[in-house]
C-alpha cells in the first residue's frame, strides 16, 4: 500500500522560489569584481534567475545541455545556480586556478554551449576561445560599460554582457517540472591522475544534500544567520551553501575575489556574519590580520573548516581568543561534497577541554544520508575502535556512482565509493583521516598530483629519476618538493629545475624545493617506495621556514 501524500519532484527551482516567497527581503550582499559592494535580496535573485532562464530558452538550449561558469562568489553567479539548473540545463562550474589548456580540455569534454565569466578571467577566455568550438555564446558577468573597457573584445566572437543578455527578457517564467533525478550541475575533479573527471549532480542529490547540510549537527543554518561562504562557488557548489541558504532564508554574504585577511574581516564585521566556511589558508590570513590589529568578531559564532586538516593551533585560536566554534569537516567532489562534520555528542560535553579537543581534531561523524566504513586490503570491514586504519568507503544518495562521459569502469566496489583515503572510525562514529592511499598532496585545500610533478621533472634531460612528496607547511598545510637523481655526468641545479616547470603546470603546483640524492628507494617490483623516502626526509624543513 502506498502513502497518500502529494507527489512533487525535488527541484532546484523550488529553492529559489521558496526563498523569494518566504524570505524575499533577506539580503544577498556581494563584493563585486568592479570593487564595490552590491546589495540584492532573494526576491530580486529569483526575478533575475527567471530572466536568465528565458534567455536560455531564447538561445534554444535543450534540457541537459551545459552552461559553464568561470566566476567568483557573487550575486550573478548565484543567479546562474538557479536560472540554469532550474530551467533544466546543467550548470558546469569551472575552477579558474587551472591552466588555460586544462580549462579548455574540460570545456570541450563537457561540451559547454555557453560560458559565463567574471571580468577577472578575461585573459583565460582570450586564451581558450579559439580552442572551444562547442561554446556558442561567451557572456561577461557585467554590464555593457564594463565590457567595453576590456581589451581585445573583437577577438572573441559571440561575446555579450550579462545584463544586456538577460535584461531584455520578462521575469515571469513557469519553471519546468521534470524527473528529480535529472542532472543539475557538473564539477570536475582536480585531475590528480590523468585527466579530470566530471561529477554530475542531480536535482534530487542536491536538494537532499541541502537539507542535510542545514541540520543542527551539521552547519546548523537558520533564518537567524548571516552566512559568508569563502569556499568557492566554482568548485563543489561552495559546499552546497547557496542551496541551503535558500532553504532556510539566511542572509548571504558573498566575498567575490578579495580573500585576503583584511577584506574578509571587513565583510564579516560589517555584515554581522554569524557563520562562515572556508579552508585553513584563508582563515590563517584572517587570524593574522585580527591579531595584528587587535580586532574582534563579536557576532561570529562558528566556522566550518575543511579542504585540508585544520591545525590544532587554529582551532584553539578561534575558540580561546575569539569565542568562535570551529567545526572540522571532510568531503570530496564525488560527495557533493559533505561527508562528515565534527560536532560533539551530549556525552562529550562533560569531558575535560583537552579530551574534547582530541575529538574536534577528527574529521567528524557521518551526516544522515552518508554511510561509511573502513576496510582492510581484503575488503573486510575493520572495527570501530579508533585504531584500526583502512581504506575509507562511502555510499549515499549524494555520492557519485560513475563519472560523466567516463571511458573506464565505474568506480564503485559492491556499491561503495572508494575515497582513496586511509582512516579510522571510533566507537562513537567519529572518522579520522590518517593517510592517503594515493600520493597526492593537498595544499591550501587544492590537490596537487605528485605524478604530474614527477613527469615534468623526468622530462628534463639531466634527470634520471624523480619523486614528489608533500612536506608540512604552516600556512598551506602541505607543499610539494621533488627528490631527484641526476643522470651520470649531468649538471643540474635547484634553480634550473624549478625554472623548467614554468608554463608546464600552475604556479601554485610548482615544487617549493629540489633535493638531489644518489638513489630513490625502490620496491621489489621497481616502484618507488615513498613511505621510505618520507622516513628519510624526517626533520627536513622547507627553505625559509
Amino acid at each position: 500500500m502506498l502513502g497518500l501524500m502529494q507527489e512533487q519532484p525535488l527541484l532546484i527551482s523550488d529553492l529559489i522560489e521558496h526563498a523569494a516567497r518566504h524570505h524575499g527581503e533577506v539580503e544577498i550582499v556581494s563584493r563585486r569584481v568592479e570593487g564595490d559592494i552590491h546589495r540584492s535580496n532573494y526576491r530580486q535573485a529569483a526575478l533575475r534567475s527567471r530572466q536568465l532562464a528565458q534567455a536560455l530558452d531564447a538561445l534554444g538550449l535543450e534540457p541537459g545541455e551545459r552552461v559553464a561558469s568561470l566566476a567568483w562568489n557573487g550575486y550573478r553567479h548565484f543567479e546562474l545556480y538557479f536560472g540554469v539548473s532550474g530551467s533544466g540545463r546543467v550548470l558546469h562550474t569551472i575552477n579558474p586556478r587551472l591552466l588555460p589548456q586544462q580549462i579548455a580540455w574540460i570545456v570541450n569534454h563537457a561540451q559547454d554551449q555557453v560560458l559565463c565569466f567574471d571580468l577577472t578571467f578575461w585573459p583565460i577566455v582570450q586564451a581558450i576561445a579559439a580552442q572551444c568550438p562547442s561554446v556558442r555564446l561567451w557572456v561577461a558577468l557585467c554590464d555593457e560599460a564594463a565590457l567595453a573597457k576590456l581589451p581585445g573584445v573583437e577577438q572573441v566572437p559571440n561575446l555579450q554582457n550579462y545584463e544586456e543578455w538577460i535584461g531584455g527578457h520578462p521575469s515571469s517564467y513557469q519553471w519546468p517540472r521534470f524527473d528529480e533525478r535529472s542532472a543539475s550541475s557538473l564539477c570536475y575533479t582536480s585531475g590528480t591522475t590523468g585527466n579530470p573527471k566530471g561529477v554530475l549532480y542531480s536535482h534530487q542529490s542536491t536538494i537532499l544534500h541541502a537539507y542535510a547540510s542545514a541540520l543542527p549537527d551539521v552547519m546548523c543554518l537558520s533564518a537567524r544567520d548571516s552566512v559568508l561562504p569563502v569556499v568557492p562557488m566554482f568548485h563543489v557548489n561552495a559546499w552546497g551553501i547557496p542551496y541551503s541558504a535558500c532553504a532556510v532564508g539566511c542572509k548571504l554574504v558573498l566575498p567575490g575575489p578579495a580573500l585576503d585577511g583584511q577584506s574578509v574581516y571587513q565583510l564579516l564585521a560589517a555584515e554581522g556574519v554569524t557563520f562562515a566556511a572556508g579552508v585553513p589558508t584563508v582563515w590563517q590570513m584572517l587570524l593574522t590580520h585580527m591579531a595584528q590589529h587587535d580586532l574582534k568578531l563579536p557576532q561570529m559564532q562558528r566556522t566550518v573548516i575543511g579542504g585540508s586538516a585544520c591545525p590544532p593551533a587554529m582551532i584553539r585560536a578561534f575558540r580561546e581568543r575569539y569565542g568562535i566554534e570551529v567545526l572540522h569537516a571532510w568531503g570530496m567532489t564525488e560527495l557533493s561534497p559533505l561527508g562528515t562534520l565534527c560536532t560533539l555528542k551530549n556525552q562529550h560535553l562533560s569531558l575535560p577541554e583537552e579530551e574534547q579537543m582530541q575529538i574536534r581534531l577528527k574529521q567528524g561523524r557521518a551526516i544522515f544520508g552518508i554511510d561509511m566504513k573502513v576496510v582492510d586490503a581484503n575488503g573486510q570491514e575493520l572495527p570501530w575502535d579508533g585504531r584500526s586504519a583502512g581504506e575509507l568507503l562511502v555510499k549515499g544518495p549524494w555520492v557519485v556512482r560513475d563519472y560523466f562521459r567516463a571511458e573506464g569502469p565505474a568506480p564503485l566496489l559492491d556499491g561503495w565509493f572508494p575515497t582513496g583515503d586511509v582512516a579510522t572510525l571510533d566507537a562513537d562514529g567519529f572518522m579520522q583521516i590518517t593517510d592517503r592511499s594515493k600520493d597526492v598532496i593537498k595544499s591550501g585545500g587544492e590537490w596537487i598530483g605528485s605524478i604530474d610533478v614527477e613527469n615534468i621533472a623526468m622530462a628534463h634531460p639531466a634527470v634520471l629519476m624523480a619523486a614528489c612528496v608533500g612536506v608540512p607547511h604552516p600556512k598551506w598545510d602541505e607543499r610539494p618538493i621533488v627528490v631527484v637523481v641526476r643522470k651520470p655526468g649531468q649538471e643540474l641545479t635547484r634553480e634550473d629545475l624549478l625554472d623548467f616547470y614554468a608554463g608546464k603546470i600552475a604556479k601554485w603546483q610548482i615544487p617549493d624545493d629540489v633535493l638531489f640524492v644518489d638513489a630513490i628507494p625502490l620496491g621489489a617490483t621497481g616502484k618507488m617506495q615513498k613511505m621510505k623516502l618520507r622516513e628519510q626526509l624526517q626533520g627536513y624543513r622547507l627553505p625559509g621556514l
